[in-house]
């Protein structure tokens, strides 16, 4: 068995990659003994007794399966770096990571084609398919804002732990928080039984926001365009991201919207990729909801010929700016000329304005104005 997250993150404070941080030590310690309790975990076979918490069969597992781990805390204390350890070094396949309302947006989608098929439990297909795909679910952000997220994700869990699913998730929450105030919530509040039942919950309490702190004093803005801007950007890849990354696929209303790079709730993209694609408001948004550093290359001086362009950057600026998203860029030029004239110009001018908050050094994480 390799040594796991522990000696991975002692490396990585050892090499000054991370501060120490007795809070996230002591996550890491969960972690590690999760780890230690999946080296030989295989699940059993499930047998069907009984009825569940929803009022369907529900399975027991042989053997007993492993407790799976909640963490949660305020942003910027670690979380999501925490799980890259953890995830990249856990002995047990298969195994996936994915951003938890990606996740739910693909339940949707399949149960809704296995419902078309006429399968005659879409639900239990569905979560069937997962667990076979997983026998490790690691999530970043769990976080439930919609009723029908809320109603379906009892059934889904149930049978994802009956099947032996080892769950992992990072949240801003506390369980007894997750759906608080929303429709309905009564019928919530088996799943955060059951969540506490078959999670370990962890609260990660640093008083330090990470990611303020790496941010402090940094230069986020770097024009002209060329290679000192391109550097200046993979030295702030390697900075925040701490990890070699890959592409990730946010699934937003059944569509698969792509990053090219990510790693550690850092995203990284060009102009291109992100502004001359048709993505619109709710694909901003959820790129905004996944991530806490977004970097952005080549962002080129706009014209009235590229007027769908420059709407899609405000767009994506203001889903960005509301959620207090660190901004990493590099750009053709100062902001106040990158698009200068053309439909939308006069109101640029708001998009200039952020572009220029958004670079002092206090910004990101604060609260946002009134």
């Amino acid at each position: 068995m390799n040594q796991g997250p522990m000696a991975l993150y002692r490396g990585r404070v050892a090499a000054g990659a991370f501060r120490p941080d007795p809070a996230q030590r002591r996550a890491v310690e969960e972690l590690q003994l999760l780890h230690m309790r999946l080296g030989d975990y295989n699940p059993a076979r499930p047998k069907r007794v009984g009825l569940g918490l929803f009022g369907w069969g529900r399975d027991r597992l042989v053997e007993k399966s492993v407790p799976g781990l909640y963490i949660y805390g305020d942003v910027g204390r670690g979380k999501s770096m925490l799980m890259d350890l953890f995830f990249d070094a856990a002995p047990v396949t298969p195994k996936r990571r994915v951003h938890f309302h990606a996740f739910m947006q693909e339940a949707h989608a399949a149960i809704h084609a296995a419902r078309q098929r006429g399968a005659e439990d879409p639900v239990r297909e569905v979560a069937d398919a997962i667990a076979d795909g997983a026998t490790l679910l690691a999530f970043d952000e769990m976080q439930i804002t919609d009723i029908t997220d809320a109603m379906l994700v009892g059934r889904l869990f149930e049978r994802l732990f009956a099947r032996g699913v080892v769950v992992v998730t990072t949240s801003n929450r506390h369980p007894d928080e997750l759906y608080k105030d929303g429709l309905n919530r009564h019928l919530f509040l088996p799943f955060v039984a059951m969540l506490k039942e078959r999670l370990e919950v962890h609260h990660l309490e640093g008083r330090t926001d990470h990611r303020l702190d790496r941010a402090a004093g940094e230069e986020v803005y770097f024009t002209p365009l060329g290679p000192a801007a391109t550097a200046a950007l993979d030295a702030a890849w390697a900075r925040h991201a701490a990890g070699s990354g890959a592409p990730r696929t946010l699934m937003v209303t059944g569509r698969a919207v792509e990053i090219p790079l990510a790693a550690n709730a850092v995203a990284r993209a060009c102009f291109e990729v992100l502004c001359c694609r048709p993505l619109g408001a709710a694909d901003y948004l959820a790129i905004a909801a996944a991530f806490r550093v977004v970097i952005l290359d080549d962002i080129p001086r706009l014209s009235r010929s590229r007027n769908n362009e420059a709407k899609r950057f405000v767009t994506l600026i203001d889903a960005l700016y509301e959620a207090r998203v660190l901004l990493i860029a590099s750009a053709a030029t100062l902001p106040e000329e990158l698009y200068e004239e053309g439909e939308g110009a006069f109101e640029f001018r708001r998009t200039v304005s952020r572009l220029h908050e958004m670079r002092s050094a206090t910004w990101a994480g604060s609260p946002a104005p009134a």
